[in-house]
Protein backbone atom coordinates (compact mmCIF):
# COMPACT_ATOMS: atom_id res chain seq x y z
CA UNK A 1 0.00 0.00 0.00
CA UNK A 2 1.10 3.45 -0.86
CA UNK A 3 0.55 6.03 1.45
CA UNK A 4 0.73 9.54 0.68
CA UNK A 5 -0.44 11.96 3.58
CA UNK A 6 -1.06 14.67 1.26
CA UNK A 7 -4.13 12.89 -0.36
CA UNK A 8 -6.05 12.94 2.90
CA UNK A 9 -5.60 16.61 4.42
CA UNK A 10 -8.61 18.61 4.00
CA UNK A 11 -7.57 21.30 1.36
CA UNK A 12 -8.73 23.88 3.56
CA UNK A 13 -5.98 22.74 6.32
CA UNK A 14 -3.17 22.42 3.62
CA UNK A 15 -3.17 26.16 2.99
CA UNK A 16 -4.20 27.35 6.79
CA UNK A 17 -2.06 29.37 8.17
CA UNK A 18 -2.41 28.66 11.95
CA UNK A 19 -2.07 31.19 14.65
CA UNK A 20 1.40 32.53 16.12
CA UNK A 21 0.66 33.05 19.54
CA UNK A 22 3.13 35.35 21.80
CA UNK A 23 4.62 32.53 23.26
CA UNK A 24 5.53 30.62 19.94
CA UNK A 25 6.90 34.05 18.75
CA UNK A 26 9.28 34.11 21.42
CA UNK A 27 10.21 31.00 23.06
CA UNK A 28 12.42 31.44 25.93
CA UNK A 29 15.65 30.09 27.06
CA UNK A 30 15.86 30.41 30.49
CA UNK A 31 17.18 34.20 30.68
CA UNK A 32 15.25 36.47 32.79
CA UNK A 33 12.95 38.59 30.89
CA UNK A 34 10.32 40.97 31.29
CA UNK A 35 7.60 39.68 29.48
CA UNK A 36 5.14 42.61 28.25
CA UNK A 37 4.25 40.87 24.64
CA UNK A 38 1.28 38.75 25.51
CA UNK A 39 -1.24 41.31 27.49
CA UNK A 40 -1.24 39.33 30.38
CA UNK A 41 -1.92 40.28 34.44
CA UNK A 42 1.82 41.17 35.80
CA UNK A 43 1.37 39.90 39.02
CA UNK A 44 2.89 37.03 39.79
CA UNK A 45 0.63 33.89 41.18
CA UNK A 46 1.40 30.71 39.64
CA UNK A 47 -0.89 30.75 36.91
CA UNK A 48 -0.87 34.82 35.30
CA UNK A 49 1.15 33.66 32.44
CA UNK A 50 0.37 31.61 29.55
CA UNK A 51 1.39 28.41 29.46
CA UNK A 52 3.86 27.13 26.70
CA UNK A 53 1.62 26.21 23.66
CA UNK A 54 4.08 23.34 22.78
CA UNK A 55 4.37 21.89 26.30
CA UNK A 56 8.16 21.44 25.44
CA UNK A 57 8.92 20.50 29.01
CA UNK A 58 6.37 17.73 29.48
CA UNK A 59 7.14 16.76 26.09
CA UNK A 60 10.76 15.70 26.36
CA UNK A 61 10.12 14.04 29.05
CA UNK A 62 7.27 11.63 27.45
CA UNK A 63 9.44 11.18 24.65
CA UNK A 64 12.58 9.90 26.72
CA UNK A 65 10.17 7.63 28.58
CA UNK A 66 8.15 6.30 25.61
CA UNK A 67 11.47 6.47 23.06
CA UNK A 68 9.97 8.42 20.42
CA UNK A 69 10.89 11.80 19.20
CA UNK A 70 9.43 15.08 20.36
CA UNK A 71 8.31 15.77 16.97
CA UNK A 72 6.50 12.94 17.06
CA UNK A 73 4.08 13.69 20.15
CA UNK A 74 0.80 15.90 20.03
CA UNK A 75 -0.55 16.52 23.49
CA UNK A 76 -4.04 17.28 24.23
CA UNK A 77 -6.75 18.59 26.52
CA UNK A 78 -7.89 14.72 26.89
CA UNK A 79 -7.73 12.30 23.99
CA UNK A 80 -11.02 13.33 23.12
CA UNK A 81 -9.53 16.16 22.09
CA UNK A 82 -6.51 14.51 20.08
CA UNK A 83 -9.08 12.49 18.24
CA UNK A 84 -11.46 15.45 17.42
CA UNK A 85 -8.13 17.21 15.81
CA UNK A 86 -7.73 14.31 13.64
CA UNK A 87 -11.49 14.14 12.33
CA UNK A 88 -10.97 18.12 11.39
CA UNK A 89 -7.41 17.45 10.05
CA UNK A 90 -8.53 14.54 7.41
CA UNK A 91 -12.31 13.79 7.03
CA UNK A 92 -13.88 16.15 4.71
CA UNK A 93 -17.20 16.70 6.31
CA UNK A 94 -20.71 15.66 4.03
CA UNK A 95 -18.32 13.76 1.86
CA UNK A 96 -15.59 11.61 4.06
CA UNK A 97 -16.04 8.32 5.54
CA UNK A 98 -14.18 6.52 8.95
CA UNK A 99 -14.50 2.75 10.19
CA UNK A 100 -15.27 1.94 13.47
CA UNK A 101 -15.43 -1.71 15.33
CA UNK A 102 -18.29 -2.01 18.14
CA UNK A 103 -18.60 -2.76 20.43
CA UNK A 104 -15.61 -0.08 21.13
CA UNK A 105 -15.22 3.27 23.01
CA UNK A 106 -18.28 5.17 21.87
CA UNK A 107 -16.83 9.11 20.90
CA UNK A 108 -15.66 7.39 17.84
CA UNK A 109 -19.00 7.69 16.61
CA UNK A 110 -20.08 10.48 18.62
CA UNK A 111 -17.17 12.52 16.93
CA UNK A 112 -18.22 11.24 14.08
CA UNK A 113 -21.58 12.75 14.23
CA UNK A 114 -20.37 16.08 15.51
CA UNK A 115 -17.92 16.21 12.15
CA UNK A 116 -20.70 15.13 9.32
CA UNK A 117 -18.41 12.15 8.82
CA UNK A 118 -20.12 9.13 7.82
CA UNK A 119 -20.11 6.05 10.67
CA UNK A 120 -18.90 2.80 8.84
CA UNK A 121 -19.34 0.27 11.58
CA UNK A 122 -17.69 -3.34 11.47
CA UNK A 123 -18.61 -5.70 13.93
CA UNK A 124 -15.74 -7.34 15.60
CA UNK A 125 -16.16 -11.01 15.50
CA UNK A 126 -17.85 -13.41 18.30
CA UNK A 127 -14.26 -13.16 19.71
CA UNK A 128 -13.97 -9.87 19.42
CA UNK A 129 -11.30 -9.81 17.03
CA UNK A 130 -11.53 -7.23 13.54
CA UNK A 131 -13.29 -8.15 10.71
CA UNK A 132 -10.46 -8.02 8.49
CA UNK A 133 -12.12 -8.83 5.07
CA UNK A 134 -15.36 -7.23 5.84
CA UNK A 135 -13.32 -3.95 6.92
CA UNK A 136 -10.91 -3.89 3.71
CA UNK A 137 -14.47 -4.51 2.05
CA UNK A 138 -16.91 -1.77 3.20
CA UNK A 139 -13.46 0.79 2.51
CA UNK A 140 -13.59 3.07 -0.32
CA UNK A 141 -11.87 5.81 -1.93
CA UNK A 142 -13.46 8.22 0.85
CA UNK A 143 -12.50 6.17 4.12
CA UNK A 144 -9.77 8.10 6.13
CA UNK A 145 -9.63 6.99 9.62
CA UNK A 146 -9.87 3.41 10.60
CA UNK A 147 -10.37 3.18 14.78
CA UNK A 148 -9.09 0.16 16.75
CA UNK A 149 -8.76 0.40 20.74
CA UNK A 150 -6.54 -2.31 21.66
CA UNK A 151 -6.80 -3.51 24.52
CA UNK A 152 -10.39 -2.78 23.91
CA UNK A 153 -13.54 -0.96 25.52
CA UNK A 154 -15.93 -2.54 26.82
CA UNK A 155 -14.63 -5.80 26.19
CA UNK A 156 -10.66 -5.88 27.75
CA UNK A 157 -8.74 -7.82 25.13
CA UNK A 158 -6.18 -7.27 22.84
CA UNK A 159 -6.34 -7.39 19.07
CA UNK A 160 -4.42 -9.92 17.26
CA UNK A 161 -1.56 -8.58 15.97
CA UNK A 162 -1.43 -10.41 12.54
CA UNK A 163 -4.60 -8.79 11.84
CA UNK A 164 -3.51 -5.22 13.01
CA UNK A 165 -0.66 -5.91 10.65
CA UNK A 166 -3.29 -6.67 7.84
CA UNK A 167 -4.85 -3.67 8.22
CA UNK A 168 -1.94 -0.94 8.23
CA UNK A 169 -0.71 -2.20 5.31
CA UNK A 170 -4.11 -2.24 3.06
CA UNK A 171 -6.12 0.43 4.45
CA UNK A 172 -4.97 3.43 2.39
CA UNK A 173 -6.14 6.12 5.36
CA UNK A 174 -5.10 6.70 8.93
CA UNK A 175 -4.82 3.73 11.33
CA UNK A 176 -5.52 4.55 14.73
CA UNK A 177 -4.74 2.51 17.52
CA UNK A 178 -5.68 3.80 20.93
CA UNK A 179 -4.38 2.12 23.68
CA UNK A 180 -5.51 3.95 26.50
CA UNK A 181 -5.31 0.77 28.29
CA UNK A 182 -1.98 -0.22 27.23
CA UNK A 183 -0.35 0.13 30.78
CA UNK A 184 -2.08 -2.89 32.14
CA UNK A 185 -1.30 -4.71 29.27
CA UNK A 186 1.19 -7.55 28.62
CA UNK A 187 2.02 -6.57 24.91
CA UNK A 188 4.30 -4.12 23.87
CA UNK A 189 2.74 -0.87 22.19
CA UNK A 190 2.84 -0.05 18.67
CA UNK A 191 4.92 3.44 19.30
CA UNK A 192 7.78 0.43 18.98
CA UNK A 193 6.76 0.25 15.64
CA UNK A 194 5.66 3.48 14.78
CA UNK A 195 8.20 4.22 11.92
CA UNK A 196 7.58 1.43 10.65
CA UNK A 197 4.13 2.54 9.03
CA UNK A 198 3.66 6.32 7.87
CA UNK A 199 0.12 5.64 8.11
CA UNK A 200 -0.29 4.87 12.04
CA UNK A 201 -1.41 7.10 14.92
CA UNK A 202 -1.32 5.59 18.39
CA UNK A 203 -2.98 7.32 21.30
CA UNK A 204 -2.78 7.30 24.97
CA UNK A 205 -3.54 8.88 28.01
CA UNK A 206 -2.68 9.99 31.40
CA UNK A 207 -6.21 9.14 32.69
CA UNK A 208 -5.77 5.21 33.39
CA UNK A 209 -2.53 3.90 34.77
CA UNK A 210 -1.08 7.39 35.76
CA UNK A 211 -4.41 8.12 37.65
CA UNK A 212 -4.69 11.63 36.43
CA UNK A 213 -7.82 11.36 34.78
CA UNK A 214 -9.15 14.69 36.67
CA UNK A 215 -6.20 16.96 34.84
CA UNK A 216 -7.69 15.86 31.36
CA UNK A 217 -4.29 14.94 29.00
CA UNK A 218 -4.39 12.39 26.01
CA UNK A 219 -1.50 11.92 24.35
CA UNK A 220 -0.72 10.97 20.47
CA UNK A 221 2.62 9.65 18.73
CA UNK A 222 2.51 9.56 14.72
CA UNK A 223 4.83 10.89 12.18
CA UNK A 224 6.58 14.25 12.08
CA UNK A 225 4.29 15.08 9.47
CA UNK A 226 1.00 14.54 10.72
CA UNK A 227 1.96 15.64 13.90
CA UNK A 228 2.56 18.86 12.22
CA UNK A 229 -0.89 19.05 10.21
CA UNK A 230 -2.42 18.50 13.69
CA UNK A 231 -0.21 21.25 15.18
CA UNK A 232 -1.65 23.82 12.54
CA UNK A 233 -5.31 23.40 13.77
CA UNK A 234 -4.92 22.89 17.34
CA UNK A 235 -5.78 25.39 19.69
CA UNK A 236 -2.83 27.97 20.75
CA UNK A 237 -3.20 26.63 24.60
CA UNK A 238 -4.80 23.54 24.42
CA UNK A 239 -3.24 22.32 27.46
CA UNK A 240 -3.37 24.59 30.53
CA UNK A 241 -0.01 25.26 32.84
CA UNK A 242 -2.20 23.38 35.73
CA UNK A 243 -2.00 19.69 33.81
CA UNK A 244 1.47 20.40 32.27
CA UNK A 245 2.97 20.90 36.04
CA UNK A 246 0.89 18.35 37.08
CA UNK A 247 1.44 15.69 34.72
CA UNK A 248 5.46 16.38 34.24
CA UNK A 249 5.47 15.76 38.16
CA UNK A 250 3.53 12.54 37.69
CA UNK A 251 5.35 10.94 34.65
CA UNK A 252 8.56 11.49 36.69
CA UNK A 253 6.91 8.86 39.41
CA UNK A 254 8.21 5.71 37.42
CA UNK A 255 8.36 3.61 40.70
CA UNK A 256 4.35 4.65 41.59
CA UNK A 257 3.37 4.12 38.60
CA UNK A 258 4.67 0.45 38.58
CA UNK A 259 3.90 -0.13 41.83
CA UNK A 260 -0.03 0.94 41.32
CA UNK A 261 0.24 -1.10 38.25
CA UNK A 262 1.03 -4.28 39.70
CA UNK A 263 -0.97 -4.01 42.51
CA UNK A 264 -4.18 -3.13 39.96
CA UNK A 265 -3.75 -6.38 37.94
CA UNK A 266 -2.99 -8.72 41.42
CA UNK A 267 -6.56 -7.25 42.38
CA UNK A 268 -7.75 -8.28 39.09
CA UNK A 269 -6.71 -11.62 39.44
CA UNK A 270 -7.98 -11.82 43.23
CA UNK A 271 -11.47 -10.51 41.45
CA UNK A 272 -11.22 -12.82 38.65
CA UNK A 273 -10.45 -16.08 41.11
CA UNK A 274 -14.09 -14.75 42.94
CA UNK A 275 -16.15 -14.29 39.68
CA UNK A 276 -15.60 -17.96 38.67
CA UNK A 277 -17.88 -19.04 41.91
CA UNK A 278 -20.53 -16.83 41.34
CA UNK A 279 -23.46 -18.93 40.22
CA UNK A 280 -25.32 -15.66 37.51
CA UNK A 281 -21.90 -15.25 36.07
CA UNK A 282 -21.80 -17.18 32.82
CA UNK A 283 -18.65 -15.98 30.98
CA UNK A 284 -16.10 -13.93 32.02
CA UNK A 285 -13.89 -12.22 29.30
CA UNK A 286 -10.56 -12.24 29.24
CA UNK A 287 -8.65 -8.82 29.81
CA UNK A 288 -5.74 -6.86 29.10
CA UNK A 289 -6.97 -3.81 30.86
CA UNK A 290 -7.88 -2.51 34.55
CA UNK A 291 -11.94 -4.24 34.35
CA UNK A 292 -13.22 -7.40 33.64
CA UNK A 293 -16.66 -7.98 31.28
CA UNK A 294 -18.52 -10.92 32.30
CA UNK A 295 -21.85 -12.34 31.16
CA UNK A 296 -24.77 -12.59 33.50
CA UNK A 297 -28.00 -13.98 33.42
CA UNK A 298 -29.92 -10.36 33.70
CA UNK A 299 -27.36 -7.71 33.55
CA UNK A 300 -29.88 -5.08 33.94
CA UNK A 301 -31.42 -6.79 36.77
CA UNK A 302 -27.59 -7.47 38.28
CA UNK A 303 -27.16 -3.75 37.82
CA UNK A 304 -29.37 -2.66 40.04
CA UNK A 305 -28.93 -5.02 42.57
CA UNK A 306 -25.56 -3.73 42.69
CA UNK A 307 -26.47 0.03 42.92
CA UNK A 308 -28.82 -1.20 45.87
CA UNK A 309 -25.54 -2.40 47.77
CA UNK A 310 -23.69 1.01 47.07
CA UNK A 311 -21.88 -0.63 44.28
CA UNK A 312 -21.70 1.02 40.77
CA UNK A 313 -20.33 -0.70 37.73
CA UNK A 314 -21.70 -0.37 34.32
CA UNK A 315 -24.00 -2.24 32.54
CA UNK A 316 -22.57 -2.93 28.21
CA UNK A 317 -25.83 -4.99 27.52
CA UNK A 318 -27.01 -2.21 25.50
CA UNK A 319 -23.77 -2.73 23.10
CA UNK A 320 -23.64 -4.99 20.02
CA UNK A 321 -21.97 -8.48 20.92
CA UNK A 322 -22.58 -7.65 24.80
CA UNK A 323 -25.83 -8.57 25.78
CA UNK A 324 -26.21 -9.27 29.46
CA UNK A 325 -22.89 -7.92 30.19
CA UNK A 326 -21.25 -6.15 33.33
CA UNK A 327 -18.30 -4.23 33.45
CA UNK A 328 -16.09 -4.28 36.73
CA UNK A 329 -13.44 -1.75 37.13
CA UNK A 330 -10.87 -3.17 39.29
CA UNK A 331 -10.89 -1.17 42.24
CA UNK A 332 -8.56 -0.94 45.62
CA UNK A 333 -8.33 -4.76 47.76
CA UNK A 334 -11.08 -2.58 49.68
CA UNK A 335 -13.37 -1.63 46.94
CA UNK A 336 -13.14 -5.23 45.37
CA UNK A 337 -14.11 -7.38 48.49
CA UNK A 338 -17.04 -4.95 49.05
CA UNK A 339 -18.19 -5.91 45.09
CA UNK A 340 -17.76 -9.71 46.27
CA UNK A 341 -19.35 -9.14 49.30
CA UNK A 342 -22.11 -7.83 46.99
CA UNK A 343 -22.19 -10.17 44.55
CA UNK A 344 -22.36 -13.21 46.91
CA UNK A 345 -25.29 -11.69 48.92
CA UNK A 346 -27.41 -11.62 45.54
CA UNK A 347 -26.81 -14.84 45.35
Amino acid sequence: MDFNLNNIIRENVKGLKPYSSARDEYVSDGTQMVFLDANENPFENGVNRYPDPQQRNLKSVLGEKKNVGVKNILLGNGSDEVLDLIFRAFCEPNQDNIISLPPSYGMYKVLSGINAIENREVLLTNGFEPNVEEILDVVDGNSKLLFLCSPNNPTGNSFDEENIVKLLNEFSGLVIIDEAYIDFSSKESWLKRLNEFPNLIVTQTLSKAYGMAGIRLGMCFASEEIIAVLNKIKPPYNVNQLTQSRALEQVLKTDVLRTEVSEILVQKNELITVLNSIEFIDIIYPSDANFVLVKVDDATKRYDELIAKGIVVRNRTTQPLCENTLRFTVGTKSENMKLITALKEII
